[in-house]
């Protein structure tokens, strides 16, 4: 193989306008395929050392060529609440302004995402994000080097510069049809780097002109984020306080980044008034905490101490609520059960809602909370998210979930008749 096509002078940079595209394609091609089926040993002339690089640790780091997964997939809520808080969001009038509002019937896609590759926004022609969708280039999906392999966002992220990957020279064979130009942001204090942005599309966005032009709306971007910081603005808005109870850990509140422990009863105060909007008597607040209904002056040393914790500001009394928003993992669950989302409800419901807690109004929260994950994922009928739920402590001896699980399988396959065992096993021990 040549090096004809490979750009010297900048190594970000995919094609030089002189090069015949069609034939450094098949060249390209051609090494992707001699790189993965040698498991990257020996030398491949032609292929841009960073774009060698970038295969190579794709390689080492365990990534499919062939499949690009996102089990980590944001949607709905929980991404609205995300991207809304991040200080890339900042920046996307700018972005909007400068790129999206031509990519319209261009087949071009911008997208802009956190420092780590998630996409946060995919906007611009609308057919190419209905293609994008095969290879899962969509909002909240994770396009980190580390998730799917070469591409330019994330392996920008990676070297911590512009970057063009045109056509094979992308790790996963199933975005060898993409080429891609993406350039850092930086953030004008620190100099750390909060996101990127990307213009995806066919070959000719490899072309040194594309990555010229992101590199001016990055610069426009970081324009705009130091005149925040210089008007003294912060670069995010403040995000609400969360609360985590669900699963084994111990229940936690997350503040400005930093996750604080909690006792079990505070947790149990917060997610019943968050339960509870309308605010709590302070002996209907007892009768939620204990079936022995704890007395008032015990109900006012706990609420006490727990304003010393979260902050005077955020608890009223008469009735006992919640003054500011708190975010729950429990209502995340919930909102993916509301819109139909069964996969990302299953993924969030990781455990019991503060397991060991015996306090009634909990048990009430949890039951429900339980309950609305199961059914969900019996009417599925999917068979991926069924095997998942009953391999795990919540689903193992589930009975409906396993013949649930059952009806989805081929009668052909070997995992069938695995069910089919299961299923017997399970009506023995409850007949006994």
């Amino acid at each position: 193989m040549t090096d004809r096509g490979i750009a010297t002078t900048n190594p970000g940079v995919a094609l030089r306008p002189e090069v015949d595209v069609a034939a450094h394609a098949r060249a390209v091609l051609q090494a992707h395929g001699t790189f993965v089926s040698a498991r990257g040993s020996g030398r491949l002339e032609g292929v841009r050392p960073v774009v060698h690089d970038s295969w190579s640790r794709s390689l080492e780091g365990g990534v499919d060529p062939d499949v690009v997964e996102q089990p980590a997939l944001l949607a709905g809520r929980e991404l609205e609440d995300y991207r809304a808080g991040h200080p890339m969001s900042l920046v996307r009038p700018v972005v909007r302004k400068l790129l999206v509002e031509d990519a319209a019937d261009s087949g071009l896609l911008v997208a802009i995402t956190d420092g780590q590759g998630r996409l946060l926004w995919v906007e611009g022609d609308h057919a190419a994000r209905d293609r994008a969708l095969s290879m899962s280039f969509v909002e909240g999906a994770d396009w980190s080097e580390d998730r799917v392999g070469t591409n330019a966002p994330g392996t920008a992220l990676a070297v911590g510069h512009s970057m063009q990957i045109f056509g094979a020279e992308h790790f996963n064979r199933r975005v060898h049809e993409w080429s891609c130009s993406a350039a850092p942001v930086h953030d004008p204090t620190s100099g750390r780097i909060l996101g990127a942005i990307d213009i995806t599309g066919g070959h000719r966005v490899a072309a040194p002109e594309v990555l010229q032009l992101v590199r001016a709306t990055v610069a426009a971007a970081e324009s705009e984020l130091r005149l925040h910081a210089l008007n003294g603005r912060p670069l995010a808005p403040a995000r609400p306080i969360r609360l985590e109870t669900i699963g084994s850990g111990r229940p936690a509140l997350r503040r400005a980044g930093e996750r604080l422990g909690m006792s079990r009863r505070h947790a149990e105060i917060l997610l019943i008034l968050a339960d509870r909007p309308e605010g709590l008597s302070s002996d209907r607040l007892a009768v939620l905490l204990d079936e022995a209904e704890l007395d008032s002056v015990t109900v006012r040393a706990e609420m006490s101490r727990l304003r010393k914790v979260l902050g005077s500001e955020h608890l009223a009394s008469r009735p006992y609520r919640l003054l500011t928003e708190l975010e729950t993992d429990v209502a995340d669950v919930r909102r993916a059960l509301d819109r139909g989302d069964v996969a990302s409800a299953v993924r969030l419901y990781t455990g019991e809602v503060l397991p060991g807690s015996v306090a009634p109004g909990i048990e009430e929260i949890r039951d429900e909370l339980r309950s609305g994950v199961r059914a969900a994922l019996v009417r599925s009928g999917d068979e991926h998210l069924l095997a998942r739920w009953t391999s795990s402590v919540h689903g193992r001896e589930d009975l409906t979930a396993w013949s649930a699980y059952r009806a989805s399988l081929d009668p052909r396959s070997p995992r069938f008749a695995q069910v089919e065992a299961t299923l017997a096993r399970l009506d023995r021990q409850l007949a006994t």
